[in-house]
């Protein structure tokens, strides 16, 4: 199996047709500044339900000051890649020495000049990304079977988001040993009824 199969659904009070957004975060680095919109789920009405997989591997790329994107590289614990200048111009490839930790993965500029950004991709939408990263450095990348989960506004796929926005996402969800799950959303409602959105795990197959 390549991925865990979720399954999104609104079991809500709410009438606003919010906006549900998931990302991750990259352990090996500070939370609580910025996180991306991995996934964002929009007009999934009440009693609708949204499917979606959450691969185990990811991808990485870098991208340059230009918008130049390198391919997507298949990423594992333990490895590391290196931007390097070629024959054929700047390229990403797999380094032949090892990330500094075994659980994490790291993307070296090895350019003479010029920074980079380094992007990771989950299921092809963009997952984190260290931008800025001058020649010398490196970003590292660790994530854990654990997503976050809640509702926000005016949010799209691979947006940045701030630590405002951040903290309005207060449900982690933990896929550890799980093979498929829905996840179900409740609360919501107006006025004197109104609850807070509550998000659970259901129907759980290890």
């Amino acid at each position: 199996m390549n991925g865990i199969k979720l399954n999104f659904i609104n079991r809500s009070n709410d009438t606003n047709n919010s906006t549900v957004v998931i990302f991750q975060q990259n352990v090996a680095e500070d939370f609580g500044e910025t996180a991306i919109a991995w996934q964002v789920i929009k007009n999934c009405r009440r009693l609708d339900n949204h499917p979606f997989v959450y691969p185990f591997n990811f991808q990485v790329s870098a991208s340059d000051s230009y918008g130049n994107y390198t391919p997507q590289l298949r990423a594992f614990d333990g490895v590391a890649f290196d931007m390097l200048t070629s024959t054929s111009g700047d390229v990403l490839q797999l380094s032949s020495i090892p990330a500094t930790s075994a659980t994490e993965v790291e993307v070296r500029n090895q350019l003479m000049q010029g920074a980079i950004n380094a992007n990771c991709y989950r299921d092809g939408k963009l997952l984190a990304a260290k931008t800025g990263l001058a020649p010398g450095k490196k970003a590292v990348f660790e994530f854990q079977p654990k997503i976050y989960i809640g509702v926000v506004s005016q949010i799209e796929e691979g947006d940045v988001m701030n630590s405002a926005i951040i903290s309005q996402v207060n449900t982690e969800i933990n896929l550890f040993g799980i093979s498929s799950a829905d996840i179900v959303m409740t609360g919501g409602a107006h006025g004197k009824s109104s609850v807070p959105f509550n998000f659970s795990l259901e129907n759980i197959n290890n």
